[in-house]
C-alpha cells in the first residue's frame, strides 16, 4: 500500500510526501523543473550559477548562517543541477524538519545574491570546469553532448563555459530566477517521518506569497549526431560511441533501458564480457540510455590503450548489430531484474525517494506509482526489445574522442560499420 499523498496549492505549487513508518529522518527539498536546456546559449551556465548562489545568502540569514543553522542539528545539505531539473534538499531528523522547510524556502524565494558572493563563486565555479577538462572521462561526456546537439542548450555543458561564468551578473542570475523559480515548475517533496496535513500547512505558510504562474517552455530538442576528436596527451583514450535515444514518456522507454542493461551494464553485460573479459581490451566499459521530455541518448563509453582503439571499435560495433537480433530469454530476465532491483534497493534511501517523487510529478504530472513502472518493466519482451534496437541504431552515430587518437577509425568507416 502506497502513502504517497501529493497536494496542489491555490498558486499551483504542487506538494508529494512519502510516510514511510519506522524512520527517524526526513529528506526534503524543492525541485525546480528547469535546467541547462531552459538556458539562452550566451548565458549558459546560468543554472548551475544560481544553484550555487541560494546557498549564499538571504534577507535574514548569510551563507554562515545557512549552513550552520542545517549542520547544528546534523542535517545533510546539497544541491544539484542537470539538464531539466534542479533541485535543492536536505536529510535531518523528523524533529528539525521544520527548520530544514524554513532553510530551504527562505534560499529559494529570498535569495539576495550578494556582489561580494558572486564574486567568489564566480572563482569557486570556474576552479570546477577547470577540474571537469582535467577530467577526461567526465570531459568525453560533455564532448558527447554538444556533438549530438550542436548550438542548442540541451547540449551545452551543465557547468558553463568559463567566459559565460566570468561574465555572468547579478541581474542575469536574478531574471533567471524571477522567469523560472516559480510555482508551476516548482514541486516540494519529502520521505520518511513526515505527515502530509502537517508537511502541506507548513508548505502553504511559507510559499503563499508566491503567486500562480505558468510552465515553462524549451525549445524541442533536434538530435543530429556527428563526430568530434580532441587530441591530448593522455595515457588512455576515451571515447564514447552514441546513438538518438528515446523519450523517458515514450512506450518504449523501458525497452530501452533493458536494451542498455543488456548491452552495457554490469559484468554480465555483453560488452563488458566481450571486449573486457574475453579480450582484455579495456578496464572500464559500460553502456547507458538518458530520457529526455522530447528525446534521450544511448551511449557506449570506453576507456582504453591508445594501441587498444583500432581492435575495441569493430568490436563494439558487432556487438550493437547483433544485439537487437539475439536477446535470448536469460538475459531479458537478467536485465529486468537489474532494473527492479536497482529501482527498489534505491528506496531504502529516504533521499532516493524524494528525488524520485519528485522528479515523477515533475515530467509526468502525477503522484510516484511504483507499480506502474515495476508492470512497464515486466510487460518488457523480446519485441519490445527488437523495436527500440532498431529505433536507436538507426539513428546517425555521434563519436566524442579525447586523448592519444592516432588508431581511432575515421567516423565513415565507423558509420558503415553501423549498417545493418
Amino acid at each position: 500500500m502506497s502513502n504517497i499523498q501529493t497536494t496542489t496549492l491555490p498558486n499551483g505549487l504542487r506538494v508529494i510526501t512519502d510516510h514511510v513508518p519506522s524512520m527517524h529522518s526526513v529528506a526534503l527539498g524543492i525541485w525546480v523543473g528547469v535546467g541547462t536546456r531552459h538556458e539562452n546559449l550566451p548565458q549558459n551556465g546560468v543554472a548551475h550559477m544560481v544553484e550555487h548562489m541560494l546557498f549564499k545568502g538571504t534577507e535574514k540569514r548569510n551563507a554562515l548562517q545557512i549552513a550552520e543553522e542545517l549542520e547544528n542539528v546534523g542535517a545533510s545539505v546539497n544541491a544539484y543541477t542537470s539538464r531539466e531539473l534542479t533541485s535543492y534538499h536536505v536529510h535531518l531528523l523528523a524533529e528539525d524538519a521544520r527548520l530544514g522547510l524554513d532553510v530551504m524556502a527562505d534560499m529559494y524565494l529570498n535569495s539576495t545574491l550578494p556582489g561580494d558572493e558572486i564574486e567568489r563563486e564566480r572563482d569557486v565555479i570556474l576552479q570546477e570546469i577547470g577540474m571537469c577538462n582535467d577530467t577526461p572521462d567526465d570531459l568525453v561526456f560533455d564532448i558527447f553532448s554538444e556533438t549530438a546537439y550542436p548550438e542548442q542548450a540541451l547540449g551545452a555543458p551543465i557547468l558553463g563555459r568559463a567566459h559565460n561564468v566570468q561574465n555572468m551578473s547579478k541581474n542575469a542570475l536574478q531574471g533567471y530566477i524571477d522567469q523560472f523559480y516559480t510555482p508551476a515548475n516548482t514541486v516540494i517533496s519529502a520521505a520518511g517521518a513526515v505527515d502530509h496535513d502537517q508537511f502541506v500547512a507548513q508548505v502553504e505558510e511559507l510559499f503563499a506569497g508566491q503567486t500562480a504562474s505558468k510552465a515553462c517552455l524549451y525549445k524541442d530538442a533536434a538530435y543530429q549526431g556527428g563526430d568530434t576528436r580532441l587530441v591530448k596527451d593522455l595515457e588512455q583514450s576515451h571515447f564514447i560511441l552514441g546513438f538518438k535515444g528515446i523519450a523517458r514518456l515514450d512506450e518504449d522507454y523501458y525497452a530501452a533501458q533493458t536494451l542498455s542493461t543488456i548491452l552495457g551494464s554490469g559484468m554480465s553485460s555483453r560488452l563488458f564480457q566481450e571486449v573486457r573479459e574475453k579480450r582484455g581490451l579495456v578496464y572500464s566499459i559500460f553502456s547507458y540510455h538518458s530520457g529526455y521530455q522530447d528525446d534521450g541518448q544511448f551511449g557506449i563509453y570506453a576507456g582504453t590503450g591508445p594501441e587498444k582503439l583500432d581492435e575495441i571499435v569493430p568490436v563494439i560495433c558487432d556487438e550493437v548489430l547483433k544485439v537487437g537480433g539475439d536477446v535470448t530469454e536469460e538475459e531479458l530476465l537478467r536485465a529486468k531484474s537489474q532494473l527492479k532491483a536497482g529501482m527498489l534497493m534505491g528506496r531504502e534511501s529516504m533521499m532516493t525517494r524524494a528525488d524520485q517523487q519528485a522528479k515523477y510529478m515533475l515530467f509526468r504530472g502525477q503522484a510516484f506509482d511504483l507499480e506502474s513502472l515495476i508492470t512497464r518493466i515486466d510487460d518488457v519482451d523480446i519485441a519490445a526489445i527488437k523495436r527500440a534496437a532498431d529505433q536507436i541504431f538507426a539513428s546517425r552515430p555521434t563519436l566524442a574522442a579525447l586523448g592519444p587518437l592516432d588508431k581511432l577509425e575515421e567516423y565513415g568507416s565507423i558509420e558503415q560499420r553501423l549498417v545493418a
